[in-house]
């Protein structure tokens, strides 16, 4: 909040009316549990070594969550599940929408992730179904074009971009702190926007996306004090060089509920 203040409006302690705007909110209050705090261990090596954005990255799955399916007046719910891609070294989120939790739905998401982030070099992940699915069916994919002779081309393409797939210890989601963070972030804004509401699939994939933005435009770093200091750091800048914070919606809290479309 304040960050996104400060790039148009110059407050005096903004940070501390920042604050207690927050935890004057009783929504807010009611949503946000107390955690203990865990000793940080040492990071791996590829969360330290420079590289482009999702060239390494985690993934993880969010839900299942209801969606309306068919028409406005539809009252058939279907479930639906949210596919988090999250870089290891500049923190950017990328979240796909799905709709079951079989392997070609994750690959399908997995294709599309690829298809705008470029391709990744090593992906991390729990021990879930669909994942190692997935990796199984990259093997058998490299395997055939490795033993295809007519193919050197692709193979040496292959052999250079082949995708390692990493899991981590079963039954041990502190080796994945990073992307369930992501996850928890997610979830913090979806309660707050959706609630029990039903929505459709495009409402719910444009909910995914402005949520994207929003994470992918939180500070890295402590906010300058100084005006005349440049921005702070977000995962934005590793992206397109700026934040990817869109513009404030309108309020329409003041607005009665009959007067309110979709």
């Amino acid at each position: 909040m304040h960050s996104s203040l400060r790039q148009c409006f110059w407050i005096t302690k903004g940070k501390m009316l920042c604050r207690k705007i927050v935890h004057s909110c009783v929504k807010c209050f009611r949503m946000q549990a107390a955690s203990v705090n865990q000793l940080m261990g040492n990071l791996p090596s590829l969360r330290v070594k420079p590289a482009r954005p999702f060239l390494n990255c985690g993934v993880d799955y969010a839900g299942p969550f209801l969606i309306r399916q068919g028409g406005r007046r539809s009252k058939t719910k279907v479930k639906c599940y949210a596919a988090l891609f999250i870089c290891l070294i500049t923190r950017a989120i990328h979240i796909e929408l799905v709709t079951d939790l079989t392997t070609e739905s994750f690959l399908a998401a997995l294709r599309r992730f690829m298809a705008r982030r470029g391709r990744s070099h090593n992906i991390y992940s729990d021990n879930s179904a669909c994942f190692k699915g997935a990796n199984n069916t990259l093997c058998e994919l490299r395997k055939m074009l490795n033993f295809d002779a007519s193919k050197e081309d692709i193979n040496s393409f292959m052999t250079t971009e082949v995708v390692r797939w990493h899991f981590i210890p079963p039954d041990s989601p502190h080796f994945g702190g990073l992307w369930e963070a992501g996850i928890k972030s997610m979830k913090h804004h979806m309660r707050r926007v959706i609630g029990n509401a039903c929505i459709s699939f495009e409402e719910m994939s444009t909910i995914l996306t402005q949520i994207e933005a929003c994470l992918n435009s939180r500070p890295l770093c402590q906010i300058p004090s100084d005006p005349k200091d440049p921005q702070a750091l977000t995962p934005g800048h590793f992206l397109i060089g700026r934040p990817l914070m869109a513009l404030h919606d309108v309020d329409y809290s003041s607005v009665p509920m009959n007067r309110l479309s979709r």
